[in-house]
């Protein structure tokens, strides 16, 4: 049998309707499964006034089943007896005897007879439909009733071609739809099968994806905008694209401006020419079924107009303040009430700047007091090149927030920085920085892509995160309402993409807590993003992450050499070691193998093969790679086994034993810079 449900309401708000439909999807899959109608699989779709759950292969009814009933105990008085034996509808003749793991007692099968499907469904679903998870829900029917995100209009809920009779908020299951709220019927009777086509005649699309075919289905050469074309696809359920078009004189404001202005405000897509040049047209996206007399075209472009001109006369208004004199008017606007205003912010970010210049200039440099001063007295004597960039950059780079235009599309912030910058006269290196400082925004943005605006990026994204947990606002869960995640995610593909060898565990204070978020977000990265394996990830580090562009190359050397058939099997051979070190409480001494101790044979063996390699490597590193360095130290394998096979380590000669002890260890420090082999999974734990 085949279910149908469709919970109609007022219009949901577009950013709701997928957490919605994922879980209506699989809680109505989880209820039939756990109510023994069958595994199924579960369809979604949804437009802004209807969630709709299909399911198909549900059984009629519950299989019968049989359950034990336990009466009184084997002693028990025979009336007691006898009275359990009358209530199961049995002569007591036929009572079993069993034990229930404590003691005997009388007990019996007792027969249950499944319930049809449409009973057990008209139960649960009203349950999971009041359960739907919303960010903000709401009461229609009056306080203490049922609570939705918007007021439920009307239930559709078929079992095949039957009703499932429920109620929720006084509204009653049936089978009659609605369709579109100006050009269908308010309401028209469905089956399972026929339910689809006639939501089309009365103009609803019910699949996402073909209302976006038809967004697509335009003659322009519209801006890519999957946020916008998601937007649009979801509060409509007969999209039509129209095609407007604006003054060319419009094209004398920046592109970002206009383009935001027509996502922003109107939901309008921009369009460019092939060169990527805005063109005067734009792409509005209705609820109807068309414009042929060009009324809502018309009404788009008049609106459009009156937006641009506003952009306009903003744009004209902040010129005739420089950048560099806003600075000050920061110290007005606050930036979090723990944390100061913007000019602090501003302060903080010019030092980071300066702290991240000579940490990427001298390599190896120690983070303290005498290395930040030094970088002010470089900064006051260099007025040039691209560390002045940066510098001046981080100065002006919040300087907008100041501005008229911002204020009203606060999305453009550092874009309008930067194109303020570029028509004050300041360098251009300075003008991308501020343009790009806030990048990357989301998974899908890139990093900046000038060295300065990188590390203005870096030192923005910096101050803010270690601010919020030295003021106590850490995420929790699903909540992060100051966007720390993204912050840190955003520094670690700027380190990671860039090229960037910067101690960034040297910049976070000491503070253990910062450091494992920052750790989280690092697996993170290299898992999901770039595609390591965990336990790859895991053991890279272990053993060192203060240099994220060494971790990576780490990573890639570990995943090319990991297929090699020595590989995984002196990984467990490490874990070995490790496990044989921590049982002996044997922490090292730095000192060497007393060769005069050692065994002929495979003890021996193993050291001189041990110091062979070790000597190679220390000699050859550079030209060998991390990835030479890893196939190098496989080819110990074989002495490995060896020494494990013939070699006994905890011998009762305690100067044989340490000795022994001494080796391994040697060999485990050696090579546990590049990873914790012991972290690696092998074939043979994965078994298990």
């Amino acid at each position: 049998m085949n279910l149908l449900l469709e919970i109609g309401s007022e219009e949901i708000p577009d950013s709701m309707l997928a957490g919605a439909l994922d879980y209506l999807g699989t809680a109505v899959a989880s209820a039939i499964k756990d109510s023994s109608l069958g595994v199924v699989e579960t369809f979604t779709d949804g437009t802004p006034r209807r969630l709709v759950v299909r399911a198909e292969g549900i059984l009629e009814r519950q299989p019968d089943a049989e359950e034990r009933v336990w009466g009184p105990a084997k002693n028990a008085p025979a009336a007691a007896i006898a009275g359990f034996a009358k209530k199961q509808g049995l002569p007591p003749e036929q009572l079993e005897l069993l034990s229930d793991g404590k003691a005997e007692k009388y007990s019996c099968l007792r027969r249950i007879e499944g319930r049809p499907a449409v009973d057990v469904l008209a139960e649960i679903l009203p349950k999971l439909i009041l359960k739907t998870p919303f960010p903000k829900t709401m009461y229609w029917a009056g306080k203490g009733t049922a609570r939705f995100i918007r007021p439920i209009r009307w239930i559709v809920a078929l079992l095949d071609d039957q009703v499932i009779p429920f109620e929720v908020a006084g509204v009653w299951a049936a089978n009659e739809s609605s369709g579109h709220r100006r050009l269908g019927a308010k309401s028209f009777a469905v089956t399972y099968d026929d339910y689809e086509q006639k939501l089309f005649q009365n103009y609803v699309i019910l699949s996402a994806e073909e209302r976006e075919k038809r967004i697509r289905a335009v003659g322009v050469n519209y801006k890519q905008d999957p946020g916008l074309l998601k937007v649009l696809v979801n509060i409509t359920e007969w999209p039509t694209p129209i095609v407007g078009t604006f003054d060319k004189e419009f094209l004398s404001l920046p592109k970002e401006v206009l383009s935001e202005v027509m996502r922003y405000h109107q939901k309008y897509f921009s369009v460019e020419n092939e060169a990527g040049d805005l063109e005067p047209v734009f792409v509005a996206v209705t609820n109807t079924d068309g414009d042929p007399e060009g009324l809502i075209r018309h009404g788009n472009e008049r609106v459009l107009r009156a937006r641009f001109n506003d952009a306009r006369f903003f744009w004209d208004a902040d010129q005739k303040k420089r950048l560099v004199d806003r600075v000050a008017d920061l110290a007005n606007v606050t930036y979090q009430a723990k944390l100061g205003t913007y000019l602090d912010k501003t302060e903080r970010i010019c030092e980071l700047v300066l702290i991240l210049i000579e940490l990427f200039k001298n390599p190896g440099a120690v983070l303290d007091e005498e290395l930040i001063s030094e970088a002010k007295v470089r900064y006051a004597f260099e007025q040039g090149g691209e560390d002045f960039a940066a510098i001046r950059a981080a100065r002006l780079c919040k300087a907008d927030l100041t501005t008229e235009l911002v204020k009203e599309f606060t999305d453009l912030q550092g874009v309008i920085g930067g194109l303020y910058a570029r028509v004050q006269g300041e360098p251009e290196e300075v003008a991308m920085a501020i343009y790009e400082h806030y990048r990357p925004v989301g998974v899908d943005d890139s990093i900046p892509e000038t060295r300065a605006g990188q590390f203005v990026a870096l030192a923005d994204k910096l101050d803010s995160v270690k601010g919020c947990f030295k003021a106590g606002m850490i995420p929790s869960g699903s909540k992060d309402p100051f966007a720390v995640r993204r912050a840190v995610q955003g520094v670690v593909r700027i380190l990671v993409e860039g090229g960037l060898r910067l101690p960034i565990q040297s910049l976070l204070d000491g503070n253990e807590q910062l450091e494992e978020f920052f750790l989280d977000r690092i697996r993170y990265y290299f898992r999901e993003t770039c595609g390591f394996e965990y336990d790859e990830v895991n053991a890279v580090l272990a053993a060192a992450w203060d240099d994220l562009v060494d971790v990576q190359q780490r990573l890639e050397a570990i995943q090319a050499v990991r297929p090699s058939e020595d590989f995984e099997p002196l990984a467990a051979s490490f874990r070995r070691i490790q496990n044989i070190l921590r049982q002996a409480q044997f922490e090292g001494t730095g000192a060497e193998v007393e060769e005069s101790l050692l065994e002929d044979g495979a003890e021996m063996e193993l050291h001189i093969e041990f110091e062979k390699v070790r000597n190679y490597i220390r000699e050859n590193a550079g030209e060998l790679g991390y990835t030479g360095v890893l196939a190098i130290i496989a080819t110990l394998r074989p002495k490995v086994d060896q020494f494990f096979d013939k070699v006994l380590v905890n011998v009762q000669n305690p100067a044989v034993r340490q000795n022994r002890l001494t080796l391994l260890h040697n060999m485990l420090e050696e090579f546990s810079s590049i990873a914790d082999f012991s972290e690696i999974v092998t074939t043979s734990q994965e078994m298990k």
